[in-house]
């Protein structure tokens, strides 16, 4: 019996039990499905992020206090005072990866105009900071270095600012009060809505830096430095370039510790596709175990097939038949249902993540490999499982088959 009459034959033992073979394939499309849906969802995440991390910049470098031990005690980094105006003006002279760069001093508090009010955070910024991280002025005008000399009592607002104290009226030359300091709008910052941990990134005050650490939170040193290399390629470079600068700063001297850290975007970048790959995975194994169960379920259904049928194999052997012909055709018809199943769950998924996914919200996107992976799962399915009662039909005596009632 050559390959095509085993399709043949198989296709329609398949056919003449349609819900029986629709009933197998089941456990097949709900596992690819998912294994698909889940790939999906977490390529779509990752790939979201990495995004939304890009449009700060791929070459922001980010430099922030380093921890410290005090009397055998771990102090937390952000309450060390370790950066200080002559860490910027040495950057700002003597850099050469470094593009541009911007102290931030950090405050929150209450925004309050006329019988509105709201909570809000306040950044002491240069006026670099707006090419850093790519904040673009929808209204109004940036302040000036001017008004970062004077302290000036001026700042730029994000949308829901706006919204939260005016009604999304113009808000350009009113003054709000932030701890009790008056502050005149002059520009309004484009939208960027919230970003993937939830975080608004429109509610924000922008005000000069010498303004936020004079007036705003009386201190002297920094909550953090960011900066951006001159490309992305040259992000370690900078990296470099900046640790030794602040090194001979702050006087450390051979393996003495850094009391800073720097972080590119990149390896923000890197380090969440590292963690979003770890939790794609976790789901995919817990979908995957679906297809285990219903490779079990296949291979039942077969044995109930082979039991059914062991007349019909008798039959068959006693006209020449031999044992692996019987078991090819057992194994033909074990992979056509996994594969029929398989190809089912892959359309059910793709149009999944194509339509139901994005319609909760989450972000969504079906990598090719996803696809092919799941087609060679689904033939090794039906070879793994079909073997047992492959085997089990071409062992079967003929003379006792044909005698089976």
């Amino acid at each position: 019996m050559n390959i095509l009459n085993l399709f043949k034959v198989s296709l329609k033992a398949i056919s003449s039990n349609k819900m029986r073979s629709f009933l197998s394939m089941l456990g097949i499309i709900i596992g690819v499905a998912a294994v698909i849906i889940m790939m999906s969802i977490g390529q779509g995440s990752k790939e979201s992020i990495r995004q939304e991390l890009s449009t700060m910049g791929t070459n922001l470098l980010t430099i922030r206090p380093g921890a410290d031990m005090r009397g055998g005690v771990r102090q937390d980094p952000s309450a060390m005072q370790t950066l200080k105006m002559a860490d910027y003006e040495r950057i700002m002279h003597e850099k050469k990866y470094v593009n541009k760069v911007s102290p931030e001093v950090t405050a929150s508090g209450q925004a309050i105009y006329g019988n509105n009010n709201t909570n809000a955070s306040m950044y002491g910024e240069s006026i670099d900071y707006f090419d850093i991280r790519q904040w673009t002025i929808e209204k109004g005008e940036s302040f000036t270095e001017e008004d970062i000399k004077k302290a000036a009592k001026v700042c730029v607002v994000g949308a829901t600012i706006v919204n939260e104290l005016f009604g999304g009226a113009d808000p350009i030359g009113k003054t709000i009060r932030f701890k009790s300091i008056p502050m005149r709008i002059v520009g309004v910052l484009k939208s960027k809505g919230y970003n993937s941990w939830g975080m608004d990134q429109d509610n924000v005050i922008v005000a000069p830096y010498t303004t936020v650490m004079k007036r705003i939170a009386a201190q002297t040193w920094f909550s953090s430095i960011v900066c951006s290399a001159l490309t992305e390629e040259l992000s370690d470079a900078a990296i470099e370039e900046l640790t030794q600068m602040l090194r001979d700063n702050h006087k450390l001297k051979g393996e003495a510790a850094d009391d800073f850290t720097i972080r590119s975007q990149a390896e923000m970048m890197e380090t969440m596709s590292t963690t979003m790959d770890t939790v794609t995975l976790i789901l995919v194994v817990a979908a995957a175990f679906s297809l285990l169960v219903a490779g079990i379920g296949i291979m039942n259904i077969m044995l109930v097939s082979v039991t059914e049928r062991t007349k019909e194999i008798g039959l068959r052997m006693a006209v020449g038949a031999t044992g692996p012909v019987i078991s090819l055709q057992f194994l033909i018809e074990s992979v056509l249902i996994s594969l029929t199943g398989g190809l089912l769950g892959i359309l059910v998924g793709c149009s999944a993540s194509e339509w139901v996914v994005p319609a909760f919200g989450m972000p969504s996107s079906v990598p090719a490999w996803s696809i092919y992976l799941s087609f060679f799962v689904c033939v090794c399915i039906g070879v793994l499982f079909g073997y047992i009662p492959a085997q089990k039909a071409a062992n079967m005596d003929p003379i006792e088959a044909i005698r089976h009632e």
